[in-house]
């Protein structure tokens, strides 16, 4: 993939534009291959516990494209997209892949030791990763809260933060908390560390 370097703002630069098409076609063919009969595709690709002796070592990556359904495939595009578009445009093409995938295979790997879990899919701590470099970069720019209500970004990635930890400790379902705190966290490691190193390789 080129570099992309903005002349001005671009609504879907390169990179956001080719996740948005990868994970949408990843997403059909899984649909395929398992209405095909193959119903181990998910949980070959998707990130197991280590301790199901069904982990490998791919699925820190290819999880990231597997999604459990259109409403999580939609929701993650859409905050891909929303997110995305800004921090690509601002930190150029190379940084906003390198951050990305790094967000996302550190959270995969910070869920690996959560204790209990079984199995991951989706973007969603890649995504986090990127909400949080949003309000870092961006404290004082507002986000609609269901296009109605403004927030900064500042709070609203508190907010979001402190609900993912509550969430993680106290609730029963089947969303990997952990995996988003795991992106934010790795996020928030790597920014630090550019901005005391200003002139890396990026």
């Amino acid at each position: 993939m080129a570099e992309y370097r903005p002349q001005g703002y671009s609504m879907l630069p390169p990179a956001v534009k080719h996740l948005l098409i990868i994970n949408v076609i990843v997403f059909l063919l899984q649909m395929v291959l398992e209405r095909m009969g193959m119903n181990n595709i998910t949980s070959m690709l998707a990130l197991n516990a280590i301790g199901t002796g069904r982990f490998r070592f791919w699925q820190t990556v290819t999880y990231m494209f597997m999604h459990g359904g259109w409403d999580h495939l939609f929701f993650n595009m859409f905050a891909l997209w929303m997110f995305g578009n800004t921090m690509e445009n601002y930190w150029g093409t190379r940084r906003f892949v390198f951050y990305y995938l790094v967000c996302g295979i550190g959270a995969g790997l910070i869920n690996l030791i959560v204790p209990g879990w079984g199995i991951t899919v989706g973007a969603s701590g890649a995504i986090y990763g990127l909400l949080l470099a949003f309000g870092m970069t961006f404290p004082n720019e507002y986000i609609y809260l269901y296009f109605l209500m403004p927030i900064k970004a500042k709070w609203f990635v508190i907010g979001y933060a402190v609900i993912e930890v509550l969430e993680g400790f106290f609730s029963t379902g089947n969303v990997a908390h952990f995996a988003h705190l795991g992106g934010m966290l790795v996020g928030l490691l790597l920014i630090l560390y550019w901005r005391k190193h200003p002139f890396s390789r990026f």
